[in-house]
């Protein structure tokens, strides 16, 4: 992932893609602070989770943009989370999130609001990285309201 990065990199400098560049430069940043606090080399879920959190944090702050009316703002912040999405394992789909979700209810036994706390802890391990927290909060939330 990690050599991917950097080959994509080199490639948007040859292409002049600025915007490109500053993403991945953010991303290799993030990657490389995190070696650093850890004080060794991360795994490729490590990598993945790190740039998960690179395109949560844009998304958070694409919200705030939108409310300030700021849409050149907003419009660099898709198109950098669209660059970061690239790197990511492939999303599921509702349905099939949705589906992922009933089995591991069924697998845990929750069957009220009061549950969330065991199902999230059980059902997160399977989801990581493919899917937006959000959207799974929403779906469990729908499932045992």
């Amino acid at each position: 992932m990690k050599n991917q990065l950097m080959n994509d990199m080199k490639a948007a400098m040859k292409a002049k893609d600025k915007l490109k560049v500053d993403t991945i430069r953010m991303a290799n940043a993030a990657i490389k602070n995190a070696e650093i606090n850890g004080r060794k080399e991360l795994t490729e879920s490590q990598v993945v989770d790190i740039i998960a959190k690179e395109i949560k944090m844009r998304r958070d702050a694409l919200e705030e943009y939108k409310k300030a009316n700021r849409p050149e703002d907003v419009d660099k912040l898709e198109q950098e989370i669209n660059i970061l999405m690239e790197y990511m394992p492939t999303q599921l789909s509702e349905e099939e999130l949705t589906t992922i979700i009933k089995e591991t209810i069924q697998q845990t036994g929750a069957q009220s609001p009061k549950d969330m706390g065991k199902l999230m802890g059980a059902l997160m391990p399977k989801v990581k990285g493919k899917a937006d927290g959000k959207l799974v909060s929403s779906i469990v939330k729908d499932l045992l309201g």
